[in-house]
């Protein structure tokens, strides 16, 4: 039976993975930090067709935490076969609006979890010659905008390397770059979306259906969506300093 681990897994995109591996007969390990949620979510799951499902309440913000899903995924007698890196929030505001406090929070959840999770997966599915690692990352990340673009950029680029590293070992490696995508993550950041045209938003069945087809296919970045690919495409084109104002003006809507 293979076994999937998500963080962030009772909502959004976390929660679309879940579903999408339920369907396959996965068995399943949520990890997400409200226990009520968790097993609600386990229950419905179930329901979908998961094998066992197991729960893990862990704030990933924390070193205890993260040592609490990392040595789940070490555990050799319990490997984990697909690791889903989601779990993640956002500000709905500029950098100097928040406390340092807050910014260092959001680096321990987006980038030192993402590390800490994959270093500790890795050494098992190389041995077994199989496995996946897929880090949600963002279309964010290619365009600067305070510490989560910035932290997204580098998930992006961590996932690029070590696709690299392991590649001819059986193990895959994704960062999936979603752009607007209609979950609670704008509404628990506090972000104004009203003026976001709807050609923008994407539906998470989609970024997971996408995001599957890009690992099989292994494609180390995935940008899930025609129109985000254009967007992507072009602001790679467009030189830096303008990206950075029309960033900087994006921002001042927040």
């Amino acid at each position: 039976m293979t076994t999937a681990l998500i963080t962030g897994a009772t909502a959004g995109i976390g929660a679309a993975f879940a579903r999408r591996f339920a369907a396959a007969r996965y068995d399943l390990v949520l990890v997400a930090r409200n226990i009520e949620r968790l097993e609600n979510a386990a229950a419905e799951l179930s329901l979908l067709g998961a094998g066992r499902v197991e729960v893990l309440s862990a704030d990933l913000a924390t070193v205890e935490g993260r040592a609490l899903v990392e040595d789940r995924l070490a555990d050799p007698l319990r490997g984990i076969d697909v690791l889903v890196n989601n779990a993640g929030f956002g500000q709905g505001s500029a950098f100097l609006a928040h406390p340092v406090e807050d910014e260092e929070t959001m680096l321990d959840v987006l980038v030192r979890a993402v590390l800490r999770l994959t270093r500790a997966a890795l050494p098992g599915m190389i041995e077994r010659g199989k496995g996946a690692i897929i880090n949600v990352s963002s279309v964010a990340g290619f365009v600067p905008r305070g510490t989560y673009s910035s932290a997204k950029a580098w998930v992006t680029n961590f996932s690029e390397s070590v696709a690299a590293e392991v590649n001819g070992t059986g193990v895959r490696v994704v960062a999936v770059c979603p752009g607007f995508t209609h979950t609670e993550f704008h509404e628990r950041a506090d972000i104004d979306t009203g003026d976001i045209p709807g050609w923008m938003w994407l539906e998470a069945d989609e970024i997971v259906e996408g995001a599957l087809r890009d690992l099989r296919r292994g494609v180390a970045v995935s940008v899930p969506s025609v129109q985000y690919k254009a967007l992507t495409a072009v602001a790679k084109l467009v030189p830096r300093n303008l990206v950075t104002k029309v960033s900087r003006g994006m921002s001042k809507r927040w």
